[in-house]
């Protein structure tokens, strides 16, 4: 979907949990917040395998049920190709899952503490911080014949 801008910042509302994960090869970091930027909780560092990502979804839920809230948005860079297995299985689950580009996260850094310095804790706040307003695009993930035919075109 191409959505403008103003659909995309319209979406997030005062009862959206928005969670930011800066991927990695091994270890996942994910932050969340609310539509104004007020953080919850700490950092949740979680594996790049089924068991990580369910321990995702329970941090996010537990979050929802305490701050009452009724819609996610999960937002990431995406590093590699180790951001789709994460990306398959949040959108197999019916979640609103959606990418920020990695230089959008690299320019923006600065703007919380005048530091360029990076790590992965900043990193899933930034982003998390870029699609709260609106800097993210819907990842276009293939399934069933159209996987098979896009793996065949490779070989």
């Amino acid at each position: 979907m191409n959505y403008n801008q103003n659909h995309k910042i319209s979406q997030i509302t005062p009862s959206t949990l928005v969670v930011g994960i800066d991927i990695a090869k091994d270890k996942h970091v994910a932050r969340a917040q609310d539509d104004r930027g007020y953080e919850f909780g700490k950092r949740l560092i979680f594996e790049n395998r089924i068991e990580g990502f369910e321990l995702l979804l329970e941090w996010i839920f537990k979050l929802q049920k305490e701050h009452d809230k009724s819609h996610v948005m999960i937002g990431a860079e995406p590093t590699g190709h180790y951001w789709m297995g994460l990306g398959y299985y949040l959108i197999s689950k019916d979640t609103d899952f959606v990418l920020v580009n990695p230089m959008h996260v690299k320019k923006s850094k600065e703007l919380d503490d005048n530091s360029p310095t990076k790590n992965d804790t900043k990193d899933a706040r930034v982003i998390a911080q870029l699609v709260k307003d609106g800097r993210y695009s819907i990842p276009n993930l293939l399934a069933g014949i159209y996987a098979e035919l896009r793996e065949a075109i490779k070989l």
